[in-house]
């Protein structure tokens, strides 16, 4: 039987190696077991790793070792989705840039690392993204953003109260999209304080999850302020096209997209899979490998 550790070790061994070559930019790390400093001591690459971590606490003390580090959602998605999302928080950041090369490292959520990836930041990444799709516009608040990710990938993993359902969160250019939508049912945000309804806010995003059973979608502001819930996008444009399957929530999000300046989260009821769209197109797709309801 194979020494697992040892094959672990020589795994990370040949990724810091690749690393180390002046062709690439980046060593981005996803995963919660940090490299050990002997690996990495007179080594090239020390300067350009940056670890993704699930873990408040642990990315506190990394950055306390000078590391350059992000947080990651803590869902239990595919190798290639933890990589995407890393890549976003990373540019979104300003710690990778367009064009660069990074060498990502990760493997399951709590398993050792077994999966490497050459990335060049533009290209395609397992149907992903393109750089102005990680790269949004000074506009948007990147902890918005990733809350809002965060947030969409719970929601369709978890569902509310054991049922799997779907939901849309459209963010920016809100005054548009507000012209272009009708409220369905009472506004539950009306008449509360702005500063109590923020999606940086722990309790607010556990609400949305809750208002989530509601037809119709959120509209939030580019500074993470939710203005409305269960708001029925009424936006029309013939030119839209979206992948065969797909339904009218997603037909909406793209839809609302196309005829404004915001971005949409489209959560599908049917897989808990998030889309992400801008201008009208899928800018990120993150499929979850299993789901708790």
């Amino acid at each position: 039987m194979p020494n697992t550790n040892k094959l672990s070790l020589d795994f990370l061994r040949a990724a810091i190696k690749l690393a180390n070559s002046t062709d690439v930019d980046r060593l981005l790390y996803v995963s919660d077991t940090p490299i050990p400093p002997q690996e990495l001591r007179g080594k090239p690459c020390k300067k350009k790793l940056i670890y993704a971590v699930t873990s408040e606490k642990l990315a506190e003390r990394l950055r306390k070792q000078k590391y350059s580090v992000v947080l990651v959602p803590p869902y239990d998605y595919s190798r290639a989705e933890r990589v995407k999302v890393a890549l976003i928080a990373s540019t979104s950041s300003e710690k990778i840039k367009d064009k660069n090369i990074a060498i990502c490292v990760t493997g399951l959520l709590g398993k050792p690392i077994d999966t490497l990836m050459q990335v060049q930041v533009g290209n395609a990444l397992d149907d992903c993204v393109a750089a102005e799709g990680v790269k949004l516009g000074e506009r948007f608040n990147s902890q918005v953003i990733d809350a809002l990710i965060q947030l969409a990938l719970q929601i369709g993993k978890e569902g509310f109260e054991g049922h799997p359902i779907g939901t849309i969160l459209t963010i920016g250019d809100c005054e548009a999209v507000m012209a272009q939508s009708r409220q369905l049912t009472l506004n539950p945000f009306q008449g509360i304080p702005e500063t109590e309804r923020n999606i940086l806010d722990p309790k607010i995003r556990e609400a949305i999850k809750n208002f989530s059973v509601l037809d119709g979608a959120f509209i939030i502001r580019e500074d993470g302020v939710v203005l409305a819930a269960g708001r029925y996008l009424t936006a029309t444009d013939e030119n839209v096209q979206i992948p065969l399957g797909m339904g009218a929530r997603h037909t909406a999000a793209a839809t609302i997209t196309s005829r404004t300046e915001c971005l949409a989260l489209a959560v599908s009821q049917t897989s808990g899979a998030v889309r992400f769209f801008k201008n009208g197109a899928i800018i990120l797709e993150l499929h979850q490998s299993t789901r708790r309801i």
